[in-house]
């Protein structure tokens, strides 16, 4: 895919539903940089809740913001989640940042800051951006949008599989019920829902396995780059 800039690759969907992965899979396949704006969420939701504030304190939101910094390192098996130069990638995965993260993304201060972070992260192309409202709120522009769905029962199993990988216990009954509540959360919150972008393709992973998955992304990035002008 040389010879021309690198596109904007915006997948969203509801959680559990491979998104993170294939984002990371897609991203090697294609040798552009994968950006994880759930686990960016995540680690403000964590920092939150080491210095004690509610995702109601907004002007000490604002200020603990200014002086957050996040990013991330790629290496062959995963991204590494860094919140102020510390990896906090186990610490940002398990089930109490899981309940916290949702308050904490519903506050409009917490995303027009992570939004700013991210466009800027992936303004000049060539990124993989995964989150749940990339294509309708931070890349409404992007080249190609995926919207990513599966059954309730489905994503409850792949959540626990990687809970239990690890080390993190529960059952495929609380598994659900979280996953339910939240997208009951993104999808109703003022700000930002959860929605699926006019033009976005949507990709039911029901069936699918990770390779699956990867394999029909790229093939649309690569069916949107041969259509795309060439800068």
């Amino acid at each position: 895919m040389s010879g021309q800039r690198g596109l904007i690759i915006a997948i969203d969907g509801v959680a559990g539903s491979g998104k993170s992965t294939t984002a990371k899979l897609v991203a090697k396949r294609l040798g552009y940089m994968h950006i994880d704006t759930g686990a960016m969420y995540r680690a403000v939701a964590l920092k939150m809740l080491r210095v004690g504030l509610e995702p109601t304190d907004n002007g000490k939101i604002d200020e603990m913001l200014n002086s957050t910094h996040v990013s991330q390192k790629d290496s062959d098996t995963q991204v590494h989640i860094l919140l102020d130069g510390r990896d906090v990638s186990e610490e940002i995965r398990t089930p109490e940042i899981s309940l916290w993260v949702g308050p904490v993304s519903e506050n409009p201060r917490v995303r027009n800051h992570l939004v700013q972070w991210q466009r800027e992260l992936g303004k000049d192309g060539g990124v993989v951006l995964e989150g749940r409202d990339i294509g309708t709120v931070v890349f409404p522009d992007a080249d190609l949008k995926v919207f990513m769905v599966a059954d309730l029962k489905t994503r409850a199993k792949r959540r626990r599989k990687e809970m239990l990988a690890r080390g993190i216990e529960q059952s495929c009954v609380e598994v659900e019920s979280a996953l339910a509540a939240r997208d009951e959360r993104d999808s109703t919150r003022e700000h930002s829902p959860l929605r699926k972008a006019a033009d976005a393709i949507e990709v039911d992973t029901t069936d699918l396995s990770i390779g699956d998955q990867v394999d029909k992304v790229v093939a649309l990035a690569r069916k949107v780059s041969i259509n795309a002008p060439h800068s």
